[in-house]
């Protein structure tokens, strides 16, 4: 026969690296933290407020005009819903236009989004309010619409946006789609000018839906047609309709405040049809107040769903159009911004506030450039502060719910996506599903916990149940791919390649070891024990044959243990997809070489990466001084197959030699 020249196999060389023990790494940085030098000062300096940064750089003739337009016409619209939301937070209006005015200028100093815009945000008022009229209940006061809670601060929790990497995209789609669902329910009342109290507790939406029903009798005439009316014209979408012809978007909102403003001073709809109208708003600041730190303690549960979903919103929206417009932002330092957005303005009678996705795409589309175009919509703000304030006093509530609900249409609209969501990916829908009905049926906060735990346990579920196959070879290419999924596939003979899709740790060992025992048909104990039973029958059989033949010694029958013959003498486990095991998935490996070994079927091991090789060495996975690695490790699926049927064929011939 022609003899086959065989070509071994790359022998690839760890590079050896030299690491350091953790008291050297902790002196280091301790090293590094307590230098002070005028550079890292100057370092320190510019990352805390970058400002310090790019506005020397800033290009005036480039840049102005776009910053110019969009921070005024943001500032327009910013100011009937500042005044708006307050009706979702519990309190005067005269508080929104405070938190859009701090906030606006903190976020230009440490923000690192250029198109982000910081204020008022619905989602986060509805929380504030629910805080809110908590504390009024505790209070003793009576939670009709006419109570105030002027006297009520809130601190934001610093630095905890850490927790926001758990909220995967398909949650907050669903909780906010949950939450936008509720606050339309809250503010349906003033859209039929019906007064009933706010609900606490649980159940909102259903609790509010009753009260509204068991009222409807008592609806106000007066502010149902100035809802339907400013519904209708605000629902009409003029500036999409007219989006190519219109070069600056079209203040709408604004123009209904002003409309329906002087509808209810002229024709004193509050005296004669007893409209609910905004009332005082005072000018000029108030005196800084330390916030009530006796509130601390029973606000920092309720604190903390509020500061994780205002980083988690405020970093999305940062990331999404700086990946937009070609720039990068620093997750950190908007933890850092959105944290002082928060904390600084609470002295100021201020409340929580976030980026605001409308207001962002706003500035977006009217040509901003830099931060300044904040600065100036605080400028706007700060007009109505100081001048304007006072002539919204006979504004209807209902013409700020109605804004309010106008501008939830964007949410409340990805109903219709999810089919489309559950084609893409049924887990990702489910996970939607689950998230907007806690949140909407249960509580707002309820339903982020919810939906947090369950998106996790899906990824769990994934983890515990993943994709496992067999492989098979290409023909006349050294390919090995699941013979489930490809055509012409043909396995190795005598050798089974095992694929699992997941880390292997102590969660799912069990799901990998009986993927794998169903997947090569043989269970190591379950074999073993047949072949102790046939050895025992055999034994039996034995003795009485040769009573039969009338051997009369006493002498033991010795049989070894049965060899059945399997269908395979190796197993592979191809690692490629495995990112990571723990010590209980080194502790599987190994019992399956033991189990396996015992009816003398041999596992090798392919493609693992250098994370789990290192974790087997540690663990001397390969025997003292790794002396079975080079026969029990490899760096492809076709090495560890060359390896077994060499190592086969040799045994093989080891035994006929024996034999002769």
């Amino acid at each position: 026969m022609e003899e086959v020249t065989k070509v071994p196999p790359p022998v690839l060389e760890r590079r050896v690296r030299q690491r350091q023990t953790t008291v050297s790494v902790l002196k280091s940085k301790l090293k590094h933290g307590v230098n002070c030098s005028v550079p890292k000062v100057r370092s320190t300096l510019t990352g805390f407020f970058p400002v310090v940064r790019w506005l020397p750089k800033y290009k005036l003739k480039e840049y102005v005009l776009g910053d110019l337009m969009s921070g005024v016409i943001v500032g327009i619209i910013l100011v009937p819903q500042a005044i708006a939301y307050c009706l979702l937070a519990g309190v005067p209006p005269i508080y929104g236009l405070y938190t859009s005015f701090y906030a606006n200028i903190i976020y230009f100093l440490m923000g690192t989004s250029r198109h982000v815009s910081v204020g008022i945000f619905s989602l986060m008022s509805l929380m504030v309010g629910q805080v809110v009229n908590k504390e009024m209940f505790l209070a003793g006061f009576d939670l009709n619409e006419d109570s105030k809670a002027s006297g009520l601060l809130l601190m934001a929790v610093f630095r905890l946006g850490f927790v926001s990497v758990y909220l995967s995209s398909p949650m907050l789609d669903g909780f906010a789609t949950g939450a936008s669902f509720t606050i339309l329910t809250v503010q349906a009342k003033y859209l039929l000018g019906i007064k009933i109290p706010r609900h606490q507790g649980y159940g909102t939406v259903v609790v509010t839906w009753f009260n509204i029903f068991a009222n409807i009798h008592n609806t106000n005439l007066c502010d149902l047609i100035t809802s339907a009316i400013c519904i209708s014209i605000l629902g009409k979408e003029i500036q999409e309709r007219y989006k190519d012809r219109l070069k600056i978007p079209f203040p709408t909102e604004l123009i209904i405040v002003a409309g329906a403003t002087l509808a209810s001073h002229f024709g004193d709809l509050n005296s004669k049809y007893g409209s609910s109208v905004s009332g005082h708003i005072p000018t000029g600041f108030i005196p800084p107040q330390v916030p009530s730190f006796t509130l601390m303690p029973r606000l920092a549960l309720d604190a903390i769903p509020l500061a994780v979903i205002s980083f988690a919103f405020t970093v999305s929206l940062s990331e999404m159009f700086a990946k937009k417009n070609g720039y990068t932002v620093r997750p950190n330092q908007e933890m850092l911004a959105i944290s002082f957005c928060n904390i600084i303005p609470s002295f100021f009678h201020c409340f929580t506030t976030s980026a605001a996705l409308a207001k962002t795409m706003v500035k977006d589309s009217t040509g901003c450039q830099t931060q300044i175009s904040s600065l100036i919509s605080a400028l706007v703000v700060l007009l109505v502060l100081l001048f304007f304030a006072p002539y919204f006093y006979a504004l209807q509530k209902c013409v700020l719910a109605c804004i309010i609900i106008v501008s939830l249409r964007g949410a409340l609209r990805k109903f219709k996506d999810v089919p489309a969501k559950l084609r893409a990916s049924r887990d990702d829908g489910i996970v939607w599903l689950v998230a907007m009905f806690a949140t909407t049926l249960i509580s707002v906060e309820i339903g982020l916990v919810i939906g947090v735990v369950f998106s996790m346990i899906c990824v769990i579920y994934k983890t515990q149940n993943p994709k496992v196959s067999l492989l098979g070879k290409a023909s006349d290419v050294d390919l090995y791919e699941d013979v489930e999924e490809y055509k012409n596939l043909m396995p190795p003979p005598r050798v089974q390649i095992f694929r699992f899709q997941a880390p292997l740790y102590y969660a799912n060992k069990d799901s990998f070891l009986r993927s794998l025992y169903k997947a090569v048909g043989v269970e190591p104990f379950l074999e073993l024990t047949k072949r102790r039973k046939e050895e025992k029958k055999a034994k039996e059989m034995s003795s009485k044959q040769i009573k039969a033949n009338g051997d009369k010694s006493n002498g033991e029958v010795v049989i070894g243990l049965v060899e059945r013959e399997l269908d395979f003498h190796t197993i592979v486990l191809d690692c490629s997809a495995i990112p990571f095991i723990d010590s209980t998935g080194m502790a599987t490996f190994e019992g399956l070489v033991k189990e396996y070994g015992e009816i003398r079927v041999n596992v090798l091991l392919a493609n693992c990466n250098t994370s789990v090789i290192d974790l087997l060495l540690k663990g001397q996975f390969f025997g003292k001084n790794d002396k079975d690695m080079s026969s029990r490790l490899f760096h492809t699926v076709h090495a560890a197959v060359l390896h077994a049927k060499d190592s086969y064929a040799a045994a093989e011939s080891r035994s006929e030699d024996s034999g002769v």
